[in-house]
């Protein structure tokens, strides 16, 4: 048996909030071959950590089988919670090492799911926000849109 040929994603997201809390929105762009798919949405009382996380579980979400994925994200609170401390997170039953917590759990649970459950083989990659990256540039003018659908 061959194993199953692993399509290669290319995944930038961001998040937006105009106030903090506030109105936000989330927009990912995903790129596989030629092929590009771009997602937004938003809601009207949320934080830009929110967001972030909403960005990040949209895009995994829409994934229908295991991918190899690069994603690029301009969140370390996302980047940092999910390669470094969501596991002492878990350990502690959703508790800070200070024994708070932890914040957006919710969201936290729904990622790692997506990472642990899912099959995708997933680089997190942090990239400079407002620095001139085309990728991270489309997704924050899509974080954007979603703050603007909700704003109407």
């Amino acid at each position: 048996m061959t194993p199953e040929k692993r399509t290669s994603v290319i995944i930038y997201t961001d998040g937006a909030c105009k106030g903090n809390p506030g109105v936000g929105g989330w927009g990912a762009v995903l790129r596989a071959g030629t092929a590009e798919k771009e997602l937004f949405g938003g809601a009207r009382n949320t934080t830009n950590n929110r967001m972030e996380l909403q960005a990040v579980i949209e895009a995994l979400a829409i994934l229908k089988r295991p991918c190899d994925i690069t994603l690029y994200l301009d969140s370390q609170y996302v980047r940092k919670g999910i390669t470094e401390w969501i596991e002492g997170w878990k350990a502690k039953g959703w508790q800070t090492a200070g024994r708070q917590p932890v914040k957006n759990v919710d969201l936290w649970q729904k990622l790692d799911d997506l990472v642990q459950n899912h099959g995708h083989r997933i680089h997190w990659q942090w990239v400079k926000g407002h620095a001139g990256n085309p990728g991270n540039e489309k997704a924050d003018a899509l974080a954007n849109q979603g703050v603007a659908s909700v704003s109407r």
